[in-house]
């Protein structure tokens, strides 16, 4: 069997929890515990759950933004973390694209400043060749090229999360991590970013590990899916199988509450 793109091996998680009095024994928090996944290349993989379950925390894992209590990261069978920092080839190929499009960007640097920044920290790019790439991008991800002297402030969250997919696209990185993407978008505008999303993964190749707690939008755009249940992932397979046809509790209860809606009606991805 061939090796996977991306796989956690037994990832676990755990914060210091605070003590209120001095004799009090100092509490941990498990926020992931013990997960273990594959991503193949050019798959989507869903991750869902409810606020709170461990699914960002697997992400900020993923990309080296938080180093694990235990467990590895393996890209194509080399771990991330070595002797205590992510792999620089790593952090290039591992990016994120995060769920508050304004607040992700840094609002003191331009639209060229914000997606250059990977390419001046990850590549050996001069500066003729770091702003084609940037024009090249803007271009690809439908932001206009007038737009690459201004600040975020000026844009709509649509266009600040088109920044920020640009962003992470600099350095060439074939896995995207996506933590709630779309979740502070109006929903006109989620459906361009998840267009944006399928045309890129389609073009270039991409391989997405998908964070959500929109059922919907997982079925929409993830291969398989992953259910997360306070920091353990309890249920894995075919996105159709797994929300069609759920077997455990916890997945059945996700698909219950879902408001006046199935997911009969959106289309099942392609595998």
């Amino acid at each position: 069997m061939a090796e996977p793109l991306l796989r956690l091996d037994g990832l676990t998680r755990r914060f210091p929890l605070g003590r209120r009095w001095p004799w009090q024994k100092q509490g941990v928090l498990e926020a992931v515990k013990d997960v273990s996944l594959s991503v193949a290349a050019g798959e989507s993989l869903g991750i869902v759950g409810e606020s709170g379950c461990g699914k960002s925390t697997l992400a900020r894992m993923v990309v080296g933004l938080l180093r694990p209590s235990a467990g590895a990261i393996l890209l194509e069978g080399r771990p991330v973390w070595s002797g205590g920092r992510v792999d620089r080839a790593a952090r290039r190929r591992l990016q994120m694209v995060f769920q508050d499009p304004l607040g992700s960007l840094n609002p003191r640097r331009t639209v060229r400043q914000l997606i250059e920044a990977p390419l001046i920290g990850l590549t050996d790019m001069n500066a003729g060749q770091r702003r084609a790439r940037v024009e090249a991008l803007m271009d690809l991800v439908g932001l206009r090229p007038e737009f690459i002297h201004r600040h975020a402030h000026e844009f709509s969250g649509g266009q600040c999360q088109r920044i920020g997919i640009a962003r992470a696209l600099a350095a060439k990185a074939d896995i995207i991590v996506l933590d709630e993407p779309v979740s502070a978008l109006d929903v006109s505008i989620q459906a361009q970013i998840l267009a944006i999303l399928a045309d890129l993964r389609a073009r270039l190749g991409l391989t997405y590990l998908f964070i959500s707690h929109d059922l919907s939008v997982v079925n929409h755009v993830c291969n398989r899916v992953a259910v997360m249940y306070f920091g353990e992932v309890v249920e894995q397979g075919p996105t159709a199988d797994v929300l069609h046809a759920p077997s455990h509790d916890y997945t059945r209860s996700l698909l219950s509450a879902l408001p006046g809606e199935t997911l009969a009606g959106y289309r099942r991805p392609a595998a």
